[in-house]
């Protein structure tokens, strides 16, 4: 409900909840990996450079255009990216150019946003405990923490196997040149004997998404279907993976990793051990491929379920998308921002006001005017 006095329009609402109160596991992958932190840690399931830069006071201050356009390399590159998250694609779903500035500005977060997104943690972390408990393991290195990931996919291949419910379930894969990671929220069998993903989205507000945040949400669940897939039909190479993370498949894994691996009944010593088992055991496993695709979602406050959406998976269309959107990634084109008609979700873009789409002509600003009204 909004304030006395003041009116919220649907879309204010839900450009508000987006990206920040529509949340599913897969979004909470980057904070656990490990790329050039000295020392962190990882949990295993047991079953059962920028336009603008902060300043003094933190306030922003600009790049020339001019500037960022000499430097030729790929957004990839200018990142320091070896892989991408699904929820990267997703997000470009939304609006690209907010994307990006996620990309530039890390720590522009509002603190509001950010205790949303522990909010909907928790919540998700509250399931995940009602399938298996979660064993917290010390790594010091990538190498081990890709090995936590596929320790996770060795445990929970059997259950899937049996027709169990998992949850948190890794996938990776080679899509158009690049790596594409992300975690599968749930998968589980209906009565049928079909395999369902089923994904949880917290909404902040006790209402349903607008269709661009469906579509969004639509295509997020469609790119797990499409890797998991590669991955249970043997697509997926551990070649592939070693080229794109600069993973070293002979370095000895830690301690606290080979002890988890041996409790498992696995006798490995180093990485490429372990990414033998887990492909070998993909290929054999006679694993379906997804059947349905579901979207749930839950009101963070009352955890009472809006509503449910069952997805088509239309496997032209995914690609399609995805060729557009990585073509971003490898510098062949320019970001871009929202259309038109689609200028309610700037109203609450933390980023709106250093827009250069914006600035640029990309929309009318009297259009995309950020609005001062809050919601409750």
């Amino acid at each position: 409900m909004a304030e006395t006095g003041e009116e919220v329009s649907a879309e204010e609402v839900s450009a508000e909840a987006s990206g920040f109160s529509d949340l599913s596991d897969s979004e909470f992958l980057e904070y656990l990996d490990l790329e050039d932190t000295q020392e962190s840690s990882a949990s295993l399931s047991k079953p059962g450079p920028s336009s603008e830069l902060p300043g003094k006071d933190d306030k922003l201050i600009s790049l020339p255009k001019w500037k960022r356009r000499l430097d030729v390399s790929s957004p990839m590159e200018r990142f320091h990216l070896k892989y991408l998250y699904v929820t990267d694609l997703s997000t470009q779903d939304w609006c690209e150019q907010q994307m990006v500035y996620g990309k530039e500005l890390p720590g522009f977060l509002a603190p509001e946003k950010a205790a949303v997104l522990d909010t909907g943690a928790s919540i998700h972390l509250a399931r995940e405990l009602e399938v298996h408990d979660l064993v917290t393991i010390p790594i010091t290195t990538k190498e081990d923490a890709w090995a936590v990931k596929f320790l996770n996919i060795l445990s929970m291949i059997p259950i899937l196997q049996s027709q169990g419910r998992i949850r948190e379930f890794p996938v990776f894969g080679e899509v158009e040149g690049v790596l594409l990671v992300g975690v599968i929220d749930e998968l589980r069998y209906t009565a049928k004997g079909e395999l369902e993903l089923a994904e949880l989205k917290t909404r902040r507000h006790p209402m349903l998404p607008l269709e661009a945040q469906k579509k969004k949400d639509r295509f997020q669940v469609s790119l797990y279907k499409y890797i998991f897939d590669a991955m249970v039909q043997g697509k997926v190479t551990s070649a592939s993976l070693i080229h794109h993370t600069k993973i070293c498949p002979d370095k000895p894994l830690g301690p606290s990793v080979l002890r988890q691996a041996r409790q498992g009944g696995f006798s490995v010593k180093s990485l490429g051990d372990l990414m033998e088992l887990v492909f070998l055991s993909l290929t054999l496993s006679d694993l379906p491929l997804l059947d349905i695709l579901k979207i749930e979602y839950i009101h963070q406050e009352t955890t009472t379920v809006l509503g449910t959406e069952i997805v088509d998976f239309e496997e032209q269309e995914v690609k399609s998308k995805v060729q557009h959107y990585m073509a971003y990634w490898m510098g062949h084109r320019e970001p871009q921002g929202i259309d038109v008609e689609e200028a309610w979700k700037c109203r609450t873009c933390s980023y709106a006001d250093i827009c250069e789409w914006r600035k640029g002509g990309g929309m009318p600003s009297s259009i995309l005017e950020p609005q001062a009204k809050k919601v409750k």
